[in-house]
């Protein structure tokens, strides 16, 4: 007799949650998207398609849409949450009494909540009432639109569960897409929030034309500065340097497709926080974190120069050239 299909809930319809959708439709789930238009709901219900971000992508039947969160909840072993991160705690609130006592919760957001300082899988945590063994991360270098396409790529599950996490990643293994397992939440969630940070910094670095060598110098001395707060916070210093961490750094800062290096991209034209927004037209968590990662940073004492240089950049307290000029004259000092 066989077994009954896994059931999943993917909250919401934009390009990663998308993505992640037809990820676990193609592994052999039941995939019920939360979309907030009736319009987008209605074209992945009848055209297969999302018009929004993937109106060339055909999707699996098996893969269907809604506009009623306790719809979408309802029998769902996995709730996927890929939402901007500092939505999260207001939305998740609305969502709560809906979700089943043996769902697991998975975070895809890459994100700081700015007035708490606390990483999403925290904040799931405590709006959901949930012990942390029910609440999953995935994390790695995922550019939506290659994994829409079916190109090869991998990431990582964290859930302090070792359980949850191999049924998660048997839930989004494909033959494009190869997800390893850890128990490292705090070193994966960090990874994937503190290189927003640093890809803003690189895409303006590229953005002013400094070259490839302030390309790689930013890369490399960002990832130290992750690598700092993360093991600071209590991560393994190994997750930073896999898939969650410089993996993910990686492909943020060197592909066109990365939001928050083409923001970046805009700034080191001349746009304003304002224009670049709107000029990249998707949610940056970078932008949204940076403050609240230098928050962290002082709170366990760990320098971060570049994340306070594009701090300032975007609370307008320095100039592109000063920003520079800043990183480029601080004191010498040994690589480690």
């Amino acid at each position: 007799m066989s077994q009954p299909r896994a059931r999943a809930a993917v909250f919401s319809a934009g390009s990663w949650g998308t993505a992640v959708a037809k990820i676990m439709a193609d592994a052999g789930s039941d995939v019920m998207v939360h979309a907030r238009r009736s319009e987008i709901a209605e074209a992945i219900n009848t055209r297969h398609r999302n018009p929004a971000y993937f109106p060339d992508v055909d999707l699996p039947v098996s893969l269907t849409a809604t506009t009623d969160p306790a719809a979408a909840l309802d029998g769902a072993d996995h709730l996927v949450l890929s939402i901007p991160a500092q939505t999260l705690r207001a939305n998740l609130a609305v969502w709560a009494p809906d979700i089943g006592p043996d769902t697991v919760i998975v975070s895809l957001m890459k994100g700081i909540e700015r007035d708490t300082g606390l990483r999403a899988s925290q904040v799931i945590a405590e709006v959901a009432g949930v012990s942390a063994d029910r609440v999953a991360v995935l994390s790695g270098p995922n550019l939506a639109r290659e994994i829409m396409d079916g190109r090869p790529a991998a990431a990582t599950v964290a859930c302090p569960d070792e359980d949850a996490a191999r049924r998660f990643q048997t839930a989004c293994h494909t033959r494009y897409f190869r997800p390893y397992t850890s128990t490292d939440v705090i070193g994966c969630e960090l990874g994937g929030a503190l290189k927003n940070v640093i890809a803003l910094a690189v895409g303006t670095a590229s953005g002013m034309g400094l070259g490839d060598n302030a390309v790689a110098l930013l890369i490399t001395r960002g990832l130290a500065e992750i690598t700092r707060l993360a093991t600071a916070m209590g991560a393994h210093p190994a997750t930073l340097a896999g898939l969650s961490g410089l993996g993910d750094l990686v492909a943020s800062c060197t592909s066109p497709l990365a939001r928050n290096r083409t923001f970046g991209v805009h700034l080191g034209h001349g746009l304003s926080v304002e224009e670049a927004m709107a000029a990249t037209r998707q949610t940056t968590e970078g932008v949204k974190s940076a403050e609240a990662v230098l928050g962290l940073a002082r709170v366990h004492d760990v320098e971060m120069p570049i994340t306070e240089v594009i701090s300032a950049l975007l609370n307008d307290e320095i100039t592109l050239d000063e920003a520079a000029a800043e990183l480029m004259q601080r004191p010498p000092r040994p690589e480690r």
